[in-house]
């Protein structure tokens, strides 16, 4: 079984409970998750039984399918978040209801989306069985005070970043802009909608790997565009980087940036899980730090793990503007605290002091 990073600290135990109404994937998740140290693993068939569940024991995570008889996902989510508040881990299929739902879910409260598990793909169940785990630790940590809303086989393969991007001399282009970059994972779907929308419609050039599931990026982007002064969409591979234009990571690709032309591109391309993921920020990052060099400004934050921390340094060393969210305002403080760890950040700050200090940066009044 895969091992999963645990930034919590505590050593406790974690009780889930998994709710869905297939028997199947009540299965799959039972084999996957009883066996993590730690880890305790209760089923319900649908909200109604879980309720009676919930009474003799409260779980610390749910997973929760969103598509049941008697009462739907959604439904029921509401009414944890109402009554009690417990973290929530929406597990949904890759369909177009689907997708909008799970971006419902996660503004109401949800704190993470993943997709069920192919059982028929080996190497798709190795992977899913990795970011499961990970989820439900990530869940576990999680402090949902802090969510800032307005209303089972071995695969503990390391792949550093080169295996996807190798190292490369800088090749900033001479005339080029500035390009914002950033990371995020567990808590950062509203930290980024919070950050995105305090940049100004003629901002420089952002990229961002948001840990999130295939198909679901595309329905993030779309939510985010709505709500921003910038133009938001998932990245495809040629998009032209310029002000005003935000590119989020396709889920299940990596995304990179190339200098060209003066500017820069976007590449996506397949590759196997760097830092426990794909896309991984340290792609992203250790990208930008050799097409944008000093020009670049990199943001990291509230996330499981470490992946970024790398990048982010890299991208420090070649003279880029760092930035890490603070403890106090991450839902989980994992990433920041290791890119803090290493040095990589040159701030930390609070998730509402981000942008205006991005701004400030991009606009000259700061080094």
């Amino acid at each position: 079984m895969p091992k999963a990073h645990d930034d919590t600290g505590s050593g406790r135990g974690v009780h889930v409970l998994v709710v869905d109404d297939s028997a199947v994937v009540r299965q799959v998740m039972t084999a996957i998750l009883s066996p993590q140290p730690g880890m305790s693993v209760a089923v319900a068939a649908d909200p109604l039984i879980a309720r009676e569940k919930m009474k003799r024991a409260r779980p610390d995570v749910i997973l929760l399918d969103l598509e049941m008889p008697r009462m739907d996902g959604l439904t029921f989510l509401r009414e944890i978040m109402a009554t009690d508040p417990i973290p929530v881990v929406v597990c949904s299929a890759l369909t177009g209801t689907s997708t909008e739902g799970a971006m419902n879910a996660l503004y109401e409260g949800a704190v993470e989306v993943i997709t069920k598990p192919r059982i028929d793909v080996q190497d798709f169940l190795e992977e899913s069985a990795v970011r499961l785990v990970d989820a439900i630790r990530a869940a576990a940590a999680a402090r949902l005070s802090r969510l800032v809303r307005l209303r089972p086989v071995p695969i503990e393969k390391k792949h550093p970043a080169d295996v996807v991007l190798r190292p490369q001399p800088p090749a900033v282009a001479a005339n080029a802009s500035a390009l914002i970059a950033i990371g995020a994972s567990t808590g950062g779907t509203e930290a980024l909608r919070v950050l995105l929308e305090a940049m100004p419609a003629d901002a420089p050039g952002i990229v961002v790997v948001q840990h999130m599931p295939e198909r679901f990026t595309a329905a993030f982007a779309r939510r985010l565009d709505e709500g921003c002064a910038l133009s938001v969409k998932e990245a495809e591979a040629g998009d032209v980087i310029t002000p005003g234009r935000a590119f989020i990571a396709p889920g299940d690709r990596h995304l990179i940036v190339r200098a060209a032309g003066g500017g820069y591109v976007c590449d996506v391309r397949e590759g196997p899980l760097v830092s426990r993921h794909r896309p991984s920020v340290d792609v992203l990052f250790r990208s930008v730090a050799q097409a944008a060099g000093h020009r670049a400004v990199g943001v990291i934050l509230t996330g499981m793990g470490d992946d970024g921390a790398a990048g982010l340094l890299e991208m420090k060393t070649a003279g880029a503007v760092t930035f890490a969210q603070d403890e106090a305002t991450s839902v989980v403080f994992g990433m920041p605290k290791e890119a803090i760890a290493r040095g990589a950040a040159g701030e930390v700050l609070p998730l509402a002091r981000i942008a205006p200090a991005v701004r400030r940066v991009c606009s000259g009044e700061e080094d």
